[in-house]
């Protein structure tokens, strides 16, 4: 398992995000790896299986997604900053809507 997992949810909808693309950064924008959400909305591996300690960021593609379905949206990405303290798997949703979103650290 990577070190770093998530789901997209479309909550205007009420189901999974699927073909969102979403790249993992270091804390200077560097990519480390990349992945597209599958039919349930996730990124199962995405990364390596450690990282070290320090603030990463996933970067959400949301602008083909919402473009796809012909639904305008605010944002055109989203960006979601956090840091990494210890060895735990590291699970971050997105909560996605097309005015608005939310996250927070699953398990």
């Amino acid at each position: 398992m990577s070190h770093v997992t998530t789901h997209v949810l479309d909550s205007s909808v009420g189901r999974p995000a699927s073909g969102i693309g979403v790249e993992l950064q270091d804390h200077e924008g560097r990519t480390l790896a990349t992945g597209v959400t599958d039919a349930d909305g996730r990124v199962a591996i995405l990364g390596p299986d450690v990282l070290e300690p320090g603030a990463y960021r996933l970067v959400f593609a949301t602008a083909s997604y919402f473009a796809a379905t012909g639904t305008p949206t605010f944002y055109p990405r989203v960006t979601l900053d956090f840091t990494v303290v210890d060895g735990a798997h590291y699970h971050v949703p997105l909560l996605l809507s097309p005015f608005a979103y939310s996250t927070y650290r699953g398990s």
